[in-house]
């Protein structure tokens, strides 16, 4: 079914279309008449026009009132957009009326004064119109008079009717041509002397003036007369030929009119006035319909602006409601409303993307649900594991404070106060206990280097705590720091079962190595015994050579409890700034004078610091150590290579020491830094377990790796 609204709207646009097709046949109608008549029929036609105006205006201001009425009731109740609606329609309203009031005033006005002006007598006018035609009245009777003359003349000489015998024929000819051209007079002159002449009876004969006898005389001359005098209340008009008649001499015809003076004028002037005057009654109804034409033009362009206002202003603030609406929807979490309008400009376009763009934040929101269900889900993940792994973690960001620490983590630090989350590091880690804990991190976090199994002893709970301590920068995608991971390891029963296997091995070696000697002193012992029993006289060489071979392999045993005792006794680090390529060069000068078939090339970097912090003596231990490793491996003949870089990110420098010797087996690389493995025949196992140790009292790590194509290759890093 149609809607009422769009129903109502097709009756009341039908009406006007048929009132407006009435109003143009009816003006039709009356213009098409040549002059109106105070007849029934125009009076009927006029009130007819008066009805269908006064019938538009209440239907224009039933239509306007009905919307304005509308449009107050919306800014009452605070419509979406019925302010910008109001603006439109009355900016419309008024664009329209102003101009159209002002040029209604001034058509009307003009319009009457014209039909005043028409209908008001123009008397100047009148008497040139009387003039020009009194004057061509004058000169067509001038004309006619002359014309009359000429052929009475002609006719007189031709019938000879001057001469004296017949003069009675020329009266009665002058007689009947007088009647027969309805002239007022003929009169004829033989030289000077006038022979007779003929009157029209009813001549105001007391104002009749004789013809001067000098127009008679010019006459004769040849010049025409031409004569015109007031006679009573006319003028007489005179016109005269003169012939000339052999054997009797000039005669002079003439011919006159009277003309009663202004009679064509006074009977034109008083048709006009009565034509004026019978007209005069259709002045009002000339007024009418112009004006009720005016008015109807009028309310047609007030109303087609203010509807197109309406129209206008509808076809911007519905698609706006809509969109109120939506918004408001959408506020409200609403993400699958859709606002629908069949408008293809620029608001199409508006609600085309907002639609487009509701469509996209209902997809985005979709999938952050979908993405924050995933990241929960690999939260609590991540969190069952911390809460689960033996090994503490810590995550601090970049300023220090610690945004995530697992059960494992309070247990191993036996942290007094449980709620430490977003609390600084130094703040709970405030005990003197924990001051190497802190040392570390302080070091990291101003460096934003990483660390690498410091082992950190303390006392907790009267016992020795042996914690393994890892640090590891976190960085943004564009490699800018944003904190630490922290990792413990407890150390403590993996370092006791450590001690104890490694004391059964260095039991186990010690034993071999003190067995080793033990033999030959417990033979050379036996021997001199012996040869003390025989007493023979070479008894004194044998008894010198067991005694040297008992001193030279209890030196050896010596020799094994010395390096055992430094192992166990090495000194305290103590960090000091110093140049780690100026301790690479001492070691290196102090090999080349010893071996002269090893080629030693050093190249150091530009990019490592003038100073790093460190134990000069022994980190010279160091390189002594893995280059005298290098020298055996080489069989004291090769080449050794000494290489630093710096790793700007990371804040640490690499040192890589290579050498052509045999390289490492596989199966011994994980064995080459325990204090009881050695590939030397003669080797206490004790040198890169050394190494290894100081490495790690520098915050530092050390590995190796065969290199290529042969040789070993021992690389150090060392914080910056």
């Amino acid at each position: 079914m149609d809607d009422p609204k769009k129903k109502g709207s097709r009756v009341i646009g039908g009406i006007i279309i048929v009132l407006i097709v009435l109003f143009l046949v009816i003006d039709f109608i009356l213009r098409r008449s040549t002059e109106f008549s105070p007849t029934n029929v125009t009076d009927i036609l006029l009130v007819l026009l008066q009805i269908i105006v006064l019938l538009l205006a209440l239907i224009l201001l039933f239509v306007l009132g009905r919307n304005l009425i509308k449009l107050t009731l919306e800014r009452k109740h605070k419509v979406a957009g019925s302010h910008f609606k109001t603006k439109l329609v009355s900016f419309f309203t008024a664009l329209s009326f102003i101009p159209t009031l002002l040029l209604f005033v001034f058509t009307s006005r003009l319009i009457s004064r014209n039909i005043e002006q028409y209908f008001k007598p123009d008397l100047t006018r009148i008497l040139d119109d009387a003039k020009i035609i009194a004057d061509g009245f004058y000169v067509t009777t001038s004309d006619l008079t002359l014309h009359y003359a000429t052929q009475l003349s002609k006719e007189i000489k031709r019938l000879n009717l001057v001469t004296p015998e017949n003069r009675a024929r020329l009266e009665d000819f002058i007689r009947n041509k007088l009647t027969e051209y309805r002239l007022d007079e003929i009169g004829i002159f033989l030289e000077e002397e006038e022979l007779f002449a003929y009157y029209n009876p009813n001549l105001p004969f007391q104002d009749y003036q004789e013809l001067k006898a000098s127009t008679i005389k010019l006459a004769h001359l040849g010049e025409p007369v031409n004569d015109i005098r007031s006679m009573g209340a006319g003028e007489f008009v005179r016109r005269g030929v003169s012939i000339n008649i052999p054997a009797i001499g000039n005669v002079l015809v003439t011919t006159g009119k009277f003309l009663p003076q202004n009679y064509a004028q006074k009977i034109n002037a008083l048709s006009a006035f009565v034509q004026r005057y019978r007209q005069r009654g259709q002045k009002d109804m000339f007024k009418t319909l112009y004006l009720m034409t005016l008015i109807f033009v009028t309310l047609l362009i007030v109303f087609a602006a203010t509807w197109i206002g309406f129209h206008i202003a509808k076809s911007i603030t519905v698609p706006i409601e809509k969109l109120v609406k939506a918004t408001k929807a959408v506020s409200k979490g609403d993400l699958t409303v859709r606002v629908e309008d069949p408008a293809s400009d620029e608001i199409g376009l508006l609600i085309e993307s907002f639609n487009q763009m509701i469509s996209d934040v209902d997809q985005g929101q979709r999938g952050i649900a979908q993405k924050t269900a995933e990241q929960e889900a690999r939260k609590q993940y991540i969190e069952t594991i911390l809460n689960t792994i033996n090994t503490g973690v810590i995550a601090l960001d970049a300023r220090g404070s610690i945004t995530t620490i697992n059960p494992s983590a309070q247990d191993m630090l036996a942290l007094p106060d449980k709620a430490v989350a977003g609390r600084h590091y130094k703040d709970v880690l405030s005990l003197d206990r924990y001051k190497d804990f802190v040392k570390g991190i302080d070091a990291a976090m101003k460096n934003r280097s990483k660390l690498t199994d410091k082992e950190i002893r303390f006392s907790l709970n009267g016992q020795q705590t042996t914690i393994a301590l890892t640090l590891t920068p976190l960085r943004q995608p564009g490699q800018e720091f944003s904190g630490l991971i922290v990792v413990l390891d407890d150390l403590s029963q993996l370092i006791k079962a450590q001690k104890i296997a490694a004391w059964k091995e260095v039991a186990q070696r010690v034993a071999h190595e003190i067995k080793n000697p033990l033999t030959p002193i417990q033979l050379n012992a036996e021997r001199i015994l012996k040869n003390l029993k025989k007493a023979e006289g070479g008894g004194s060489d044998v008894v010198e050579q067991g005694a040297r071979v008992i001193i030279q392999e209890a030196q050896t045993i010596k020799s094994l409890v010395d390096e055992f005792s430094d192992f166990a006794r090495l000194p305290k680090i103590n960090l000091q700034p110093a140049g780690i390529h100026d301790i690479i060069g001492q070691v290196v000068t102090m090999f080349r004078g010893i071996f002269a078939d090893v080629e030693f090339q050093v190249l150091p970097s530009p990019d490592v610091p003038a100073v790093l912090p460190l134990d000069t003596e022994q980190m010279k231990r160091v390189f002594i150590n893995l280059i005298d490793n290098a020298i055996d491996a080489m069989n004291k003949k090769g080449k050794i290579v000494i290489q630093t870089s710096f790793d700007r990110e990371a804040h640490q420098v690499k040192i890589d020491l290579t050498d052509t010797g045999p390289g490492i087996q596989i199966e011994d690389k994980d064995k080459l830094f325990l204090p009881h493995f050695s590939t030397k025949k003669k080797g206490t196992g004790l040198g890169l377990a050394i190494v290894n140790q100081i490495v790690k009292e520098h915050n530092g790590s050390v590995r190796v790796q065969n290199n290529r194509p042969s040789g070993a290759k021992f690389t150090l890093q060392l914080p910056a």
